[in-house]
């Protein structure tokens, strides 16, 4: 199948290429490059363009068909998403809006979309399955979950057939150590470690030592990014066979806290982590656990690298080629 992947030169998107093209699939990634890098599509080719402008998407859904369209193309800092809610509404919501009219445009009627559990809010219980309440408390998940009721719309009045993927917290990176997560800022907690390690950043914080947990440190739900690609992929193949709609969680079930995290990465590295105490940064939980079942009883999706000691091997592994280039 030809299949658009719109932000494929970013962190997750590029695994998403590499798995769709293994699979024998034809992969145009469209990415505007504001935070992903170039020289991450390897698998398939690049489109610079923008999904603000209309002309950019309709010029690259009409040199091919494609056969579906998967979107990781977002703006994803809960910080920033605050100070700057307008970039946020236009990149992640206009910016969709555009892609699914030329969608409908081209007659593309399958649809795979990059959620978050942001939408969810404060957790009124965990694990989150998916109809937890949701109730986001920053513009970042209003604008996800606004697309997600956009996808319910489109579906009754155009036939778009979509699954919206609710990842909880992506790490690691290639088993092949061809590709890893490299984001500015970097704001995820595995990659500030291990670029603390390597003398990239000057001070590594942790950020809140007194959430009523086991050591005091919030307690998160990591799943490894291969493991996310391997979702999406089933779940383009349930879309394919039965049509049938629907939105799912991402996550491992099981969570590990900050300290813990730093204590495996010690572990891997055989290096001390020293680490600044912070206070708690507004809106953080204490623990944010997903529900896989729905994950695993409608797509068959199993877990393979999503253990901590893999995930830290895989990342450290990549920021060390990195590092050497």
């Amino acid at each position: 199948m030809n299949i658009l992947v719109c932000g494929g030169a970013g962190y997750i998107g590029a695994h998403m290429c590499k798995l769709l093209a293994a699979q024998g699939h034809s992969v145009t990634v469209f990415d505007n490059l504001s935070t992903g890098h170039a020289k991450a599509v390897q698998w398939g080719k690049l489109t610079r363009g923008d999904l603000l402008v209309r002309d950019d998407i309709h010029r690259v859904l009409s040199e091919q068909p494609f056969s579906a369209v998967m979107h990781f193309s977002a703006k994803s800092l809960v910080g920033e998403s605050v100070s700057r809610p307008d970039l946020y509404y236009q990149n992640n919501v206009t910016g969709t809006a555009n892609l699914l009219d030329a969608m409908v445009a081209h007659d593309i009627k399958t649809f795979i979309f990059s959620s978050t559990a942001a939408i969810y809010g404060m957790p009124e219980y965990t694990p989150i399955d998916e109809q937890h309440p949701k109730a986001p408390i920053n513009p970042y998940g209003h604008t996800k979950l606004f697309v997600e009721r956009i996808l319910q719309d489109y579906e009754k009045a155009y036939g778009m057939r979509f699954i919206s993927l609710r990842y909880f917290n992506a790490a690691g990176a290639d088993p092949d150590a061809e590709l890893g997560e490299l984001h500015d800022p970097e704001t995820h907690l595995i990659p500030n470690i291990l670029q603390f390690l390597l003398g990239k950043k000057d001070s590594f914080q942790v950020y809140g030592t007194d959430f009523p947990t086991p050591d005091g440190t919030a307690i998160r739900d990591y799943i490894h990014v291969t493991d996310l690609a391997d979702a999406h992929v089933l779940a383009l193949r349930k879309l394919l066979t039965s049509g049938d709609s629907d939105a799912i969680n991402l996550g491992a079930s099981r969570g590990f806290s900050v300290l813990e995290v730093v204590k495996k990465v010690e572990e891997m590295t055989g290096l001390r982590v020293s680490f600044r105490a912070k206070p708690k940064r507004l809106g953080d939980v204490p623990v944010l656990l997903a529900s896989k079942v729905k994950a695993e009883q409608r797509l068959g999706w199993r877990l393979r690298y999503s253990g901590l000691e893999t995930i830290v091997e895989t990342a450290w592994r990549w920021h060390k080629k990195v590092a050497k280039n």
